[in-house]
């Protein structure tokens, strides 16, 4: 890949000055997402149903965003729901989902999970009377699949669970977790907002039920998209405007008036990574950038969880000894470095698993870095 034809489709990437390692954060667009943006609220603003070509303009751009989903997450366009992002979808879909759903009926939740995907069930448990339960991870902070095993039974309605963890990295296993739910009878739902910037999604492959992401995070804009089997969306009454649009299915899920420009800086989001050869081939640039991280990183670096690519996406949740995780922050960004101090990074059962006693750093990479950024980051944190 050529990263350096990649970064000039980037105002903010062009000038090298400063090196963007904080794309678990959110990722940089490129400017032709933001050009389609513009062209629609200039071109198209209206809505769907009218007589009139701007009507007809936005139409086909709802057409188009959702045959694009449909190929970025191997599914039919009609079963994608578009939502303002990934929490409020779920919030709306597990609410869907558990309307004949028993007092006393258990929902499985996993350590590694974003709390975006957690605190969902949390409330809506809450609200009926369902019971939430942990799913652990092992020592290297990978999901501990006994231990769902373990806590599988005929009450378990749903196990949500993470592709990928925004916090360290780790992958999850999905068309396990998917077999061991079907086998119990309960939904798999899964956010796939960090894995989905990093790796092909395959519902199919995955075996999911319900799938959610957000384009924000591998070069596109702010929005919620989410994935249901077919039949479990036909099955569903969902809330919303009773004369608003229920065709194709996944639209049935989606209120109020669709934010129209953003659709189409996602169909643009879909054809810059197109034009790169498509999310296989950032994934093999971007877990050789992870490797050579890896490798090079000074003994006095702490890095949490796998220690290798293997089983993980480029995202590292890391110490410095001797130096408070804020500081490094601070000190990196002085020095043309963009990464993060936090202390639960939003998943907050998997804090409760992590060692160190207030913050750490994370660093993410994403297609458009380079070795040499990586490079120059490693001797910072040498010098440290």
């Amino acid at each position: 890949m050529d990263v350096e034809s990649v970064r000039a489709r980037f105002s903010s990437l062009r000038d090298g000055g400063f090196a963007f390692l904080d794309a678990p954060g959110g990722s940089q667009v490129p400017d032709e997402v933001g050009d389609a943006i513009a062209r629609t609220l200039r071109e198209a603003s209206a809505n769907v149903g009218a007589v009139y070509e701007t009507s007809h303009r936005v139409q086909e751009i709802l057409d188009r965003a959702r045959a694009d989903a449909g190929r970025f997450l191997n599914c039919s366009a009609d079963d994608v729901i578009f939502g303002a992002n990934m929490t409020t979808l779920d919030f709306a879909l597990s609410r869907t989902a558990s309307r004949d759903w028993r007092e006393g009926d258990r929902i499985l939740v996993s350590r590694l999970d974003h709390d975006g995907g957690v605190a969902p069930w949390i409330e809506l448990a809450e609200d009926r009377g369902f019971e939430v339960d942990w799913v652990d991870v092992d020592d290297r902070l990978r999901l501990d699949l006994d231990d769902l095993e373990r806590k599988l039974d005929e009450r378990v309605r749903v196990v949500a669970c993470v592709a990928a963890s925004n916090a360290v990295g780790t992958l999850t296993d999905i068309a396990r977790v998917a077999e061991f739910a079907h086998a119990a009878g309960a939904l798999c739902w899964v956010d796939a907002v960090h894995y989905a910037a990093h790796e092909v999604v395959d519902v199919q492959a995955l075996g999911v039920d319900v799938l959610l992401c957000s384009p924000y995070k591998f070069c596109g804009p702010h929005l919620g998209l989410a994935y249901g089997k077919h039949e479990l969306l036909d099955s569903w009454r969902a809330y919303k405007a009773r004369p608003a649009g229920s065709t194709p299915v996944g639209r049935k899920f989606e209120t109020g008036t669709a934010p129209y420009e953003l659709l189409a800086g996602f169909s643009a989001t879909i054809a810059y990574l197109d034009s790169l050869g498509g999310m296989s081939v950032l994934r093999e640039y971007e877990r050789m950038l992870g490797a050579r991280f890896l490798e090079t990183l000074p003994e006095s670096v702490t890095v949490y969880g796998v220690p290798t690519m293997e089983g993980r996406v480029p995202t590292f949740l890391l110490n410095v000894d001797g130096v408070a995780a804020a500081q490094v922050a601070r000190t990196l960004a002085e020095r043309g470095y963009g990464v993060w101090a936090h202390d639960s990074w939003y998943s907050l059962g998997l804090r409760e698993r992590l060692p160190y006693p207030s913050e750490a750093v994370r660093v993410g990479f994403i297609h458009y870095n380079t070795v040499d950024e990586v490079d120059g980051f490693v001797r910072e944190l040498a010098q440290l």
